[in-house]
């Protein structure tokens, strides 16, 4: 795991290496094991291209890993973030080619596999990957990554300059990219509490989307996807409970099993819960070696899932590792959990006081059942997804004068932050949207309108910015037109707020401690096996995750049947406690050049005082300015 820096512009040399040079060091926190720096093009070239590596070493630990790497048969260079697990099988493949290979990394592999295949080479990648590939012969920059989005990756291009890196402070960080918020993405900021790509919060900077392989050649960029996410109701190949579910254990086995692949010591977030529970029987059945488990806890009773996880521990046999955090050590974090965002999210403080407490014990490499809600439709709003789509298909048929009726009439009845939700939802323009995406809304448009005010919102004019969020929204929502709405909401999910918010956050808290994270539950041939089966088959009452639970087999029963939570933290206590002062005065006097009216700001914080908007709301805005103060 790795941080990746490129830049393809005809500015002088001496320009160029000072850009890559401060940027690399800027992405030291995500390989703290190795830095290189490469001029590619040489002194007659009218392109300057170079490449920057920071290395996190978790496979061959050897020097002949270094990157950026050159391969001397064509003389492409790589830069890459990642790990494809299933690299041994892949090189083995390639031994027809007569290759010759000086590492046992797979970034060699990739790179030998791609000069003799191409973007052919991809479809056999198992993992998680972000690249920059300089095509020598071709003079063309070749980006890539993986086909959900685990590893981030950034560009910019304006002229006939074009850079990219693992990070949009990376980006910032070479003095060629201008400091600049998108309005459109702080739109989408509010909207969902992070960004959502292709956007970034700074403006003219873009996220490759997952699947997708960009070029850029001869000043153009072009960009297309090599997979996508699918569903389809009338998929084929059902079966019968036991085999299917036989089926989807052997799927998981073989995707924890690869996940074990590497040179350094592996070891397994473990919160009780039934996702990163079933992680830890998966790889007991892959492995009869010693298992690494670590589990943060809480002395508050209302927090603590400690016994949970020791139950799993002791089920499994792991070498278990409790860390106890308390309520002062994580407050005095939040200032540095702030800085390591790359970019604004309401999310994410808790992966890093995980992350950290993992690192601290020496760990580079953990293993997470992130993905299991959206994969196994395990979130409550999966069972009751149907009728709310019934809903909401009924509520969009219904004349808008009506709808405004029935809006005021809620209003006039209840106060309540779901109230206010359905309330501006029936006076927007969004029944549009699939259900999922209206679940995930944090600020409603009509609340969006009244924080940035009619010269910041965007939705009667649109921008080119919010027209490609249009586009991408649309395409994935038409790879899943032809499913049940719960492969629908699965597929949306994935591609939204897993890929928006879970994995972004995750990378980002985890590699500012040097550490990786792997999620062998959305292994993309284990997405597609469960988007294609009925949704129908997925969602059983009483039974959460029955799919999972049954495929893993032995999962003890109190286990199962608890109560789902997340890693929570009691944000709403510390924003009226401890938090107050600092949250309530940068609410207060906002920082962002005038961006949000100070009037709604302020009634914002009184809503939250009196219980009529959640924590999530004001943390949302706080983080925002707190960013951008970092950053800008």
């Amino acid at each position: 795991m790795c941080g990746i820096i490129g830049i393809v512009t005809r500015r002088p040399r001496g320009e160029v290496m000072e850009a890559i040079t401060c940027a690399t060091r800027a992405l030291r926190h995500r390989g703290p094991d190795d830095e290189g720096i490469e001029l590619i093009t040489d002194d007659g070239s009218e392109l300057t291209v170079a490449f920057g590596h920071r290395r996190l070493s978790i496979l061959d630990l050897s020097p002949a890993g270094h990157q950026p790497m050159r391969d001397e048969a064509t003389g492409n260079w790589i830069t890459y973030n990642g790990e494809v697990f299933n690299f041994r099988a892949i090189r083995r493949g390639l031994g027809s080619h007569q290759l010759t290979f000086h590492s046992e990394s797979d970034t060699e592999v990739l790179l030998k596999g791609y000069g003799r295949l191409g973007l052919e080479a991809v479809n056999e990648w198992r993992g998680m990957f972000a690249l920059g590939l300089w095509e020598a012969a071709r003079r063309r920059l070749v980006l890539l990554r993986d086909r959900l989005g685990i590893k981030p990756l950034y560009y910019y291009h304006q002229g006939d300059t074009f850079i990219f890196a693992s990070e949009v402070r990376a980006l910032l960080q070479t003095g060629l990219v201008p400091r600049t918020l998108s309005r459109t993405a702080v739109e989408s900021y509010l909207a969902y509490g992070s960004v959502q790509q292709p956007l970034t919060i700074i403006e003219n900077v873009y996220s490759v989307l997952p699947g997708y392989a960009l070029t850029f050649e001869n000043g153009q960029v072009h960009s297309q996807p090599y997979w996508e996410l699918h569903a389809d109701t009338c998929a084929p190949r059902l079966a019968d409970s036991r085999a299917l579910t036989q089926e989807i254990g052997e799927l998981l086995v073989e995707s924890v099993q690869l996940r074990l692949v590497s040179d350094v010591p592996v070891g397994v977030f473990l919160s009780g819960g039934i996702d990163s529970s079933s992680v830890v029987a998966l790889m007991r059945r892959a492995t009869a070696g010693n298992i690494k488990t670590f589990s943060v806890y809480f002395k508050e009773r209302e927090f603590n899932e400690h016994d949970y996880a020791e139950r799993v521990a002791k089920r499994f046999a792991t070498e278990h590792h409790p860390v106890l955090v308390t309520e002062d050590e994580i407050l005095a974090k939040i200032p540095q959990a702030l800085r390591a965002m790359d970019q604004p999210s309401v999310d994410g403080i808790n992966s890093y006081v995980v992350s950290e407490a993992a690192a601290r014990t020496g760990l580079k490499v953990a293993v997470s059942g992130l993905g299991g809600d959206e994969v196994f439709a395990g979130y409550d709003f999966f069972r009751t997804i149907i009728r709310d789509e019934q809903r909401r298909v009924q509520a969009q048929m219904l004349p808008a004068g009506m709808r405004r009726a029935v809006a005021a009439a809620i209003g006039a009845m209840a106060s309540s932050n779901r109230a206010t939700k359905l309330k501006g939802l029936l006076r927007s323009n969004q029944l549009s949207e699939h259900s999922v995406l209206l679940y995930r809304q944090l600020f409603t448009e009509e609340q969006r309108h009244r924080l940035l005010g009619p010269n910041g919102f965007n939705a009667e004019h649109p921008s080119r910015d919010s027209e490609m969020l249009r586009a991408w929204a649309g395409r994935q929502l038409a790879n899943c037109a032809a499913a049940d709405p719960i492969n629908q909401a699965s597929t949306l999910d994935l591609g939204g707020y897993l890929s928006n918010t879970l994995l972004r956050d995750t990378d980002t808290m985890s590699m500012a401690h040097g550490l990786e994270v792997r999620v062998p539950l959305i292994d993309h041939r284990v997405v597609e096996r469960l988007l294609a089966i009925p949704g129908h088959v997925k969602v059983r009452d009483r039974e959460p995750k029955w799919l999972l639970v049954e495929a893993v087999g032995d999962l003890p029963r109190e286990i199962v049947n608890r109560p789902k939570r997340g890693f929570e933290l009691p944000f709403d206590h510390w924003l009226l406690g401890a938090l107050r002062e600092q949250v309530e005065d940068a609410l207060h006097l906002p920082k962002l050049n005038g961006l949000f009216q100070v009037s709604a700001m302020k009634a914002l914080w009184h809503d939250f005082e009196i219980g009529r908007v959640t924590w999530s709301r004001v943390w949302n805005l706080y983080v925002l300015g707190e960013w951008a103060k970092l950053n800008l």
